[in-house]
């Protein structure tokens, strides 16, 4: 495997909005459009990165940059962590998800962060238990109906 990722580009937009997660995954992650609309909203607070295998586009990631977690809470709660990952159907499995997640914890070492936070949908289709397996801790919030995860960096 040579993995990389790469910024979204004119050259890359195309095949980034033609990704698509396996089916059962599509009630549980965003499609790539709505990820690329999100980042365009939030500018320098998301950190879009296409994944690359060799030449060969394998996903897609989104990570959010020291954003308040709740509107509601202490603005001084902000937080960084990954805010989507879409695999392509037929690259699941092939540690593409892992090498997503270490990307983005390298990335918020690099910004001086101590923590990785991402959600997910509980149940049994839903990624807990790959990211159980990354070494997540859920913190017993809720983000709507989702678990919140934490990663110490």
């Amino acid at each position: 495997m040579s993995l990389r990722l790469e910024t979204v580009t004119p050259a890359t937009i195309d095949a980034a909005l033609a990704l698509r997660v396996h089916p059962h995954q599509e009630r549980n992650v965003s499609p790539v459009v709505r990820s690329l609309a999100e980042a365009y909203a939030y500018g320098e607070a998301a950190w879009p990165r296409l994944i690359f295998d060799g030449d060969e586009l394998v996903g897609f990631l989104m990570a959010f940059l020291d954003l308040p977690w709740d509107a509601q809470k202490d603005p001084a709660d902000r937080r960084s962590g990954l805010w989507r990952l879409n695999i392509a159907a037929e690259g699941q499995g092939k540690g593409y998800g892992r090498f997503a997640v270490e990307a983005v914890r390298d990335e918020l070492r690099r910004r001086g962060a101590s923590q990785l936070y991402v959600t997910w949908a509980p149940g049994d289709e839903g990624p807990g238990a790959f990211y159980d397996r990354l070494g997540f801790r859920t913190t017993g919030e809720t983000s709507g109906d989702q678990v919140v995860g934490v990663l110490d960096l």
